[in-house]
Formats: structure tokens, sequence, C-alpha cells
């Protein structure tokens, strides 16, 4: 019965036997060739693919590496240097089957000791991988030979195929991943669809196609050039000009700007991307759960989903997860209520109110408007809030991770346990609440053993129960993804995690412009 079960359940999120690489459904072969130019709103400062934190440098390193797994559109699992898997009947040991032939940039083979090498650096504390606690319980990682792949696991895990497309999982050479690690910071050495061919990152990074990628009929384009628009009009207006070809994630003032000219496709797809203010837990005055619920009922959520999303996003309730997640289940929607907020604060110690600094980088602009909103929302019960805005980059390397009350921007993860194990267990890889509540970690840690889908979807809802109620962060609303692209742009869709692109299937028509 245990068997059957398993099969069912892994058939849902991914085959036990994956299915090959298939491009999107078009109605002619692909043309061949090509210059396309892709824009990002900030720098790609993190070209080390086992580093990246924001989505230009996912999508700089997704065009050079591959992982063992990759995300299709409609969020299903498919093969990348992986071409097939199967586990246990406990969910603690999985096998991958890699692809044969496969060679790095440098002409070295891909094989099996590659993938230990590559995990083992994820697992080390010293490297500092966000994947770390992203890619599944793993206890060990074995090369049982040149291509085949023996991951041991601490616990049962339903997802390990999913997480083994998490964007800090790519495959780097054994012999980096063992050696002069740091490298990777200024040169790429993957087995992606490209090469990378120059690198500035506050301005342009040029890809070339690699003609040694392990399938020969992609990318389809020649050259890929990423360029760096800081100035969101600015980057619309060379869209609507023709000289850029696609406008990777575009704002809604912009979104509203560009759509409906002639020669333009605005793309939009729901997603679980939010916004939310988060709280440091550990403290004072946000250590106490009645000042972060106070705060929490001054939001009128259906005026932020206006405000913060201009009407391309659904209202959230404080936990991360909504329809677009596989096991969710709705919770009680938190209202508006200044009376009780005030109550709470007066409980807390605050009669009279209280004064606080929110911090907003200004990448991307929603995070201020948010802030602004939530200082206009909360006036009404006493609470001063003060808005500090600050260059992107200044935000990572003094508040990120580090502040008790600011503005946080994440994208859709694959499954419920891969957001939740990124912010918000205790041992999650951004843990910026330090909130560190045990019964919602070990509800989280149970339903990633679980294979029925009724139990699972039962332990989720009781934590999101937890989380609402503790409200570690306020979440008011989830944004759809959105993009835009030039007519002339096949075979690219705007994805739900916002930070999977798969340009390696995106292709020219004649219409496009010949460049040098």
């Amino acid at each position: 019965m245990l068997e059957i079960k398993r099969r069912v359940f892994l058939a849902g999120t991914a085959a036990v036997f994956a299915a090959p690489v298939l491009g999107l459904a078009q109605t002619t072969k692909p043309a061949m060739g090509g210059t396309l130019r892709i824009s990002v709103d900030q720098a790609a400062s993190v070209i080390h693919p086992l580093l990246t934190r924001v989505n230009p440098e996912y999508l700089v390193t997704e065009l050079l590496y591959s992982n063992l797994t990759r995300l299709k559109v409609d969020m299903s699992v498919e093969s990348d240097l992986a071409e097939s898997w199967s586990a246990n009947d406990a969910l603690t040991e999985w096998t991958f089957k890699l692809r044969k032939g496969v060679t790095f940039h440098d002409g070295s083979a891909f094989t099996a000791k590659d993938v230990v090498a590559t995990f083992k650096a994820i697992l080390d504390p010293a490297t500092a991988s966000p994947g770390r606690n992203n890619v599944g319980p793993i206890a060990d990682i074995v090369a049982v030979d040149d291509s085949t792949v023996l991951f041991k696991l601490s616990s049962a895990y339903a997802d390990l195929p999913v997480a083994m497309a998490y964007t800090n999982a790519r495959i780097i050479p054994a012999a980096i991943a063992t050696g002069d690690l740091k490298s990777l910071s200024s040169k790429a050495v993957g087995t992606g669809p490209f090469k990378l061919a120059s690198y500035e990152p506050d301005r342009l990074i040029v890809v070339e196609r690699n003609p040694t990628y392990y399938d020969p009929a992609r990318p389809y384009v020649d050259r890929i050039e990423v360029q760096v628009f800081p100035d969101t009009s600015a980057e619309s207006s060379a869209l609507l000009a023709g000289d850029i070809d696609i406008v990777s994630t575009i704002q809604p003032p912009e979104f509203m700007r560009v759509d409906g000219n002639d020669g333009i496709t605005t793309l939009r797809t729901p997603s679980g991307q939010f916004c939310n203010i988060n709280f440091g837990c550990d403290t004072a005055p946000f250590n106490d759960a009645r000042v972060r619920r106070a705060i929490a009922l001054t939001v009128d959520r259906e005026a932020m989903v206006g405000f913060v999303t201009e009407g391309f996003g659904t209202i959230g309730n404080d936990t991360p997860l909504n329809p677009s997640y596989r096991f969710f289940k709705d919770v009680k929607q938190r209202e508006k209520n200044i009376e009780e907020a005030k109550k709470l604060l007066a409980e807390a110690g605050f009669p009279k109110g209280l004064e606080a600094t929110l911090v907003a980088s200004d990448r991307p602009a929603v995070r201020t408007q948010l802030a602004v909103a939530l200082k206009e929302m909360a006036k009404e019960a006493g609470i001063t809030i003060n808005v500090q805005t600050m260059p992107h980059a200044t935000y990572l390397d003094q508040v990120w991770k580090k502040g008790s009350f600011y503005v946080g921007f994440y994208n859709m993860q694959p499954t419920p346990d891969g957001i939740f194990k990124l912010l918000y267990t205790s041992d999650a890889s951004w843990n910026e609440t330090r909130w560190n509540n045990k019964a919602f970690d070990a509800l989280v840690a149970e339903a990633r053993g679980t294979i029925d889908a009724e139990k699972r979807t039962a332990l989720y809802t009781k934590a999101q129960e937890i989380m609402n109620d503790e409200v570690p962060s306020i979440i008011p609303s989830f944004f759809d993804v959105l993009a835009a692209k030039r007519n002339w742009v096949e075979g690219f869709e705007a994805h739900p995690r916002a930070s999977v692109f798969r340009l390696d299937y995106a292709s020219l028509t004649d219409k496009a412009p010949k460049r040098g």
C-alpha cells in the first residue's frame, strides 16, 4: 500500500522517471540564430551560482549552468542533468540517473563526482549558500558510478526532485568545488546552454551559445545580452523602441504603459510572489506578538492590492501560501480592526501608541510603496511609522537579515516546504524574523516527509494558523508576475516562480532586428 501511495504522490509532483525535456508548443520549428536582448532592473552583482540572491543573478546563472532538474512554466519538474530519478519506500534515499556525454564549458567531463562535490559545497556552512537549507535534508551524497548519484537523507523528504531545481543548486565542476571555489565569483564554468562572454555586473552581461550543450537543438539564439536598467521608465522606452526584446520583470505602471502598443505582448501570470513587513521577533517591541498583531490589524488588504500591486495581485493573510501552491487551504482571513489594534497595543504596554522606523530598499519600487501605505494605515491606531528608503546594495549589506522592521520581497518557491524553509523555520536560510517557533517547525518537518496529500494539506494548514496568529511578518498581498516582450520573440513566458526564465527556449523571428 505504501508503494502505491508513494507512486501516486510522486506522479503529482515529479515523475518517478522523468520525461524528456520538451520545448514550448509552437506551430513551426523555432528559428535559429540572432542576438536576444533582455533587460533587468538591478545589477547582477553575484555570478557565483551557489551564492546568488536576486532575480538578475538567477537569470544569468541559469544561462550558464544546469541543475539536476528544472521547473516548467506549470511548476512541474522535468529533467535537466538528471534523466530520471526514483526513491525508496521510506523517501529517505533518492537515486538520480545522469545524462552521459555532457561536458563543462572548460571541456572537462560531467560525472556523478561533480554532483557530489557541488552538493557538499552547498551544504558546507563555510560556503554560506542560500541553498544549504533548501535542497532537502541531505545526510550524504554518493557517486554510485559515473552516471548514478545516491542521495541519503536524514529524514523522509517527498520534494527532493523539485528541490534539485533550486536556484542555488547549479552543478559546478568537482575540481572547483573542492579547490578554488571563490574563482566562480568572476568566471563561469557550467554545463548550461550558454557560455560567458563578458561580465559588467552594473551594465551588461553577454553570453554566447554553448556548442556542446547536451541538447543539440538548443539554445535557439546565438547570443543573449542582459542589459541593466535601474530606471524602469528608460527600460520600457527601450522595449518600445525595439532596442531590447524582453523586459524580464516589469512594474504595473510600465506594464500599463507598454500594453496595447503595436509590436508588444504583455505577459501576466498568477504567483505566490509577495512583499512583506518583516519583524525582528527577538527585538523589542516586536518580540511581543501583540504588537505584531496590532500592526497587522491596521492593514486594509483590499486597499493594499490596489495601492501596492495596482490591481495586479490578490490579498494576503500573513502567511506565504496562497492558491498558487499545492496543499494550500484557506485559514480565517485577518480583517482591519483599529479598535482591537489599540487594545492589543495597550495590553503590550503602549497605551499611547508607538513609534518605529521601517526600512525599505528602493528595488523594486513596490517596497517603498508598501512601507508608505502601512505608514498611513497605521496612523489611525496611534502607530507612527517613519519610512527610511535606501539603495538596494546598502539594504543588502546593512539591513537584510539584520534589521528588526523592514520590507522584504520574495519569489514564489516550488513548494510550501520551499518557502517555509527559506524564510520561516528556525533553521531557514534567510531566518530574517528570528521567530523560531518550535510548534511551527515540527509541522513543517512532518509535512515534508508525508506522502498523503490530505494529511499534508492539514499539516500546512495548521502551520499557517500558527503563523497567522503569531504574525512573524505581515503579508498583505501577492503579486502577479508581469513581463513584456516584442512580438518577434517566441517561446518565452512569464514564470510564476519569477526567478526561472527558460531563455534557451526563446527564439527570434525574421522580424527581429539584425544585430552584429
